[in-house]
């Protein structure tokens, strides 16, 4: 089997530390995905502002561009946010837990 650095997590359990730095992992991939949305709308406003003052024609093509590449960045980062969300679940699951001694 080729070895990876989350190869121990297939023959040991998770301990707290491990559980810790899956969260922390969780909230790392949530505040991405804001960004990636936040960036979106970002372009498209400033499309729809560039498209609404703009008098000379070039640069209404500029504001007309930036509308679906916002599309398409919000996209993106709920596809990344997705995989990333599945892909730590999975590792969480197949993960056999310790029990913590009192």
């Amino acid at each position: 089997m080729k070895e990876t650095p989350y190869s121990r997590f297939e023959t040991e359990g998770l301990i707290l530390r491990d559980e810790l730095a899956i969260d922390r992992t969780l909230l790392a991939n949530e505040r991405t995905l804001l960004a990636y949305l936040r960036s979106g709308v970002a372009l498209i406003i400033a499309g729809a502002s560039i498209m609404h003052f703009s008098t000379v024609g070039w640069f209404w093509a500029v504001g007309a561009a930036c509308v679906p590449i916002g599309i398409v960045v919000g996209i993106i980062g709920i596809v990344r946010y997705r995989r990333m969300s599945a892909l730590i679940s999975r590792l969480r699951k197949e993960s056999p837990r310790t029990e913590r001694k009192p």
